[in-house]
């Protein structure tokens, strides 16, 4: 946070003017806190934005263990029998097995087996027994297994976790902006409770000063007493809303995994359009059937749709009959590839076919059912997005004219004071008439502040919408 501080005159300003020095003075040791700085604390240190950055290590994480599937594997099975000094038997088997994608896995093995009690269909070759074949089902798992579907739906994971890491820090940035718009509004209104309070306390001293010559009625001097009684209550509740305020807004501020408290002094500064639009990256956006396709939570839905419709295709894969082939060939020279022919080998046949086929058809009824549903909520998602951001379209436009409305009433308000406080000076109006003018000139000054804030969130709104995330522009 930067401090900003004014050079005075001080040998001549206290002299001429000592409101004015106080004022300068005040302003002088306050500190601004800008929207744009403010959120860049809560984009690059906020503990909520770094765990949304969680969800995507946690899909790559998914993505790396389903690919792990598919990583070659060694295998060596060794067993030994032996008892009252005779060798029953020794078996190994090791074995180097690459899965492919299509169900398919090349294996090649190395068979060395020998005891007194040995399985005879165990017997080999003194020298060992070298194999190099090839595995693979005809029918079901040959298009889609367990193990191509867990990789496709991690690859479709690991894109929903993005759209969720989005989300999730949209929705951060959105509750921060809020906070920051109320600490305004809430600063702001504190001002003009004490900038009124200070014209009250002048006109009460000036009320009693009359009084005492005699120019006034002492009732008069009550009257403006207690206008600035009042005004002090107002500006007390004003100071504890905007404590709060403050330290609502502490709570998104943090600095390397420190939390950060607002001095005292730290003030908010009211955000351009300009500023409030490249602050929450509305600048250049604009509001087209792309924009919804590519929001956070539509790439999420349509990411767990695609995952479905992979777990839906395995589901269907296992009506088919489960038909397995080994085929090996088999020599006892593996520095020789012209040893491996069709003479020497060793195949294998696995069928299987559920009768009913309750199971399977069950599962598919359920995975159909699931997709059934997300596609639902996609479209039900899809039309709540759009009917949102054209009503927060409609509101910021009325927002605006709203806004230009309410400025010309301050304005016109201010005059009407102005005007009243010369009657009043020139005996031709009362101290009643002032403060009620006063009043509605308040009351106006703090319209003006609330509609200047709902302009802010209603901006926000439509980021938080649109569901930009950090540094994306459509």
């Amino acid at each position: 946070m930067k401090r900003l501080f004014n050079i005075v005159l001080w040998p001549f300003l206290w002299i001429a003017i000592p409101n004015l020095l106080a004022q300068e003075a005040n302003v002088a040791m306050d500190s601004v806190l800008t929207f744009q700085e403010y959120l860049g604390y809560v984009k690059a240190y906020h503990p909520l934005v770094k765990q949304a950055n969680l969800k995507l290590t946690e899909g790559e994480a998914t993505l790396l263990r389903a690919r792990g599937g598919f990583d070659p594997k060694i295998e060596v099975d060794f067993n030994r029998k032996k008892f009252k000094g005779t060798e029953y038997y020794d078996e190994l088997n090791a074995a180097f097995k690459i899965p492919t994608w299509y169900g398919v896995e090349f294996k090649a093995d190395f068979e060395e087996n020998s005891g007194e009690f040995l399985d005879p269909s165990l017997t080999v070759p003194t020298q060992g027994l070298y194999s190099a074949g090839v595995s693979f089902s005809l029918a079901q798992g040959l298009l889609i297994n367990d193990r191509m579907a867990t990789l496709k739906q991690a690859k479709y994971f690991v894109e929903q976790t993005k759209a969720e890491r989005d989300l999730l820090v949209n929705q951060v940035v959105f509750e921060a902006s809020l906070a920051y718009f109320e600490w305004i509004q809430a600063h702001n209104e504190q001002r003009i409770y004490k900038n009124f309070l200070d014209n009250a306390l002048m006109r009460f001293k000036g009320v009693k000063r009359s009084v005492e010559e005699g120019d006034k009625a002492a009732i008069d001097s009550t009257e403006a007493h207690i206008t600035f009684q009042t005004r002090q209550l107002n500006l007390e509740v004003a100071n504890l809303k905007r404590r709060k305020a403050a330290l609502k807004v502490s709570n998104y501020l943090w600095l390397e995994d420190v939390p950060l408290v607002l001095e005292e002094n730290t003030i908010p500064q009211l955000p351009s359009e300009a500023v409030l639009e490249t602050s929450l990256f509305l600048d250049g956006i604009t509001i087209s059937p792309l924009t919804i396709t590519s929001h956070p939570k539509l790439r999420s839905l349509n990411a767990k749709i695609d995952g479905l419709e992979v777990e839906r295709f395995l589901k269907r894969n296992k009506l088919l009959p489960k038909i397995d082939l080994q085929y090996n060939f088999l020599t006892t020279e593996n520095d020789q590839l012209s040893s491996f022919n069709t003479a020497n080998y060793k195949a294998a046949l696995n069928l299987s076919f559920p009768v009913f086929l309750r199971k399977e058809r069950g599962a598919l009824k359920l995975a159909n059912l699931k997709l059934q549903d997300a596609t639902f909520d996609l479209s039900a998602t899809s039309l709540s997005l759009q009917n949102k951001i054209l009503a927060v379209q409609a509101e910021i436009f009325s927002l605006e004219k709203q806004n230009s409305l309410v400025s010309q009433i301050v304005t016109d308000y201010e005059r009407l004071v102005a005007a009243e406080e010369r009657k009043f000076q020139l005996g031709e109006s009362s101290l009643f008439l002032v403060n009620s003018r006063e009043q509605k000139l308040i009351e106006a000054s703090l319209r003006e502040i609330e509609l200047q804030v709902k302009f802010l969130d209603a901006n926000a709104k439509l980021y938080n919408t649109l569901g930009v995330g950090i540094g994306e522009v459509e």
